[in-house]
């Protein structure tokens, strides 16, 4: 076992994947299930064992290829999502659409299973508080972020804050294509989203979005009067990066490769399917879902602040 792995003890925990047409199905089963990766990238605890490859309204042509990938490691494909349930301890959904996201996981949750829900957590603010809702009536456990929470960049700049105080606000830039079944941010916006959160924490009251054809800027009001700035990029080479600015210090990074990142995030989500402990409030993800909904609106009038609907 690699010593950087977390070890939890007890019985393997058996994982399902639902909806193939995102590249995270190969890259989580291969971390997962240690195939085609360094050690460095072996997560421990959890094997991938069963899946349902789904249809999809953004990608339909990846599924059939990622679905042969996996079937050729030995994964069980099955038809419907719910013929996961006896399969599996937790489950993974993984459809790129967001409002696919709440439907999808509905069995899983009123099952009581452990459920990670991939980025976008949802397709709106309330169908992710009804997800929300449909866990804490069932004692679900739920989770749902981006990869990019866990980037190491960001985990360092998180550290920082033991010496510099908290971060008093931070300049993020992201990747932003669009994508019309997932409007706004919620496309690839919302790795920066995510990004932004990490850093700022929960509490924003108030987004403004100016939008152009090559890119965007969205600005958070939080409560406490701190400023989060989200560029979304779609002119130029994209990428992710940010800039925070704490009480006591400066610090600006670029974030690398999702190699580390998928890594980093996964030892969160085995961590968590096995303890059932989020490892941040789920209502922090709902929030964010809110944020995204507010930067739409204000978008589609001019860049008008909008207040956040906090649904959870």
């Amino acid at each position: 076992m690699n010593p950087a792995e977390p070890h939890y003890g007890g019985p393997m925990i058996r994982v399902g994947l639902v909806d193939f047409d995102t590249s995270h199905v190969t890259a989580f089963t291969q971390r997962l299930n240690h195939i085609g990766v360094g050690p460095e990238h072996h997560v421990g605890g959890a094997r991938v064992v069963a899946g349902c490859p789904g249809t999809s309204q953004i990608m339909p042509e990846r599924i059939p290829g990622y679905a042969e990938q996996l079937r050729g490691w030995g994964v069980e494909l099955v038809e419907r999502p719910e013929d996961l349930l006896g399969r599996i301890d937790a489950v993974m959904i993984e459809s790129q659409q967001g409002s696919r996201h709440l439907a999808t996981a509905r069995p899983f949750l009123e099952a009581g299973l452990p459920t990670f829900v991939d980025k976008p957590f949802a397709g709106t603010a309330g169908e992710a508080a009804e997800m929300a809702a449909l866990a804490r009536r069932h004692n679900a456990p739920l989770m749902s972020c981006s990869a990019l929470r866990y980037a190491p960049e960001v985990l360092e700049a998180q550290a920082r804050t033991a010496e510099w105080g908290r971060v008093l606000t931070a300049d993020v830039w992201s990747t932003a294509v669009l994508h019309e079944g997932n409007p706004g941010l919620l496309h690839y916006g919302v790795h920066g989203a995510e990004m932004l959160y990490a850093l700022m924490g929960p509490g924003c009251a108030e987004v403004r979005r100016v939008v152009e054809p090559g890119g965007e800027v969205t600005v958070g009001r939080w409560a406490d009067g701190r400023l989060g700035v989200l560029r979304g990029l779609r002119d130029g080479p994209g990428g992710f990066g940010f800039a925070a600015h704490y009480e006591q210090g400066h610090h600006a990074a670029c974030v690398g490769g999702g190699a580390f990142y998928y890594t980093e995030m996964l030892r969160r989500v085995v961590s968590f399917f096995a303890t059932g402990r989020e490892p941040f409030p789920v209502s922090d993800a709902v929030e964010m879902m809110a944020f995204m909904d507010a930067a739409l609106e204000s978008g589609r009038n001019g860049g008008a602040p909008v207040p956040l609907a906090k649904g959870d």
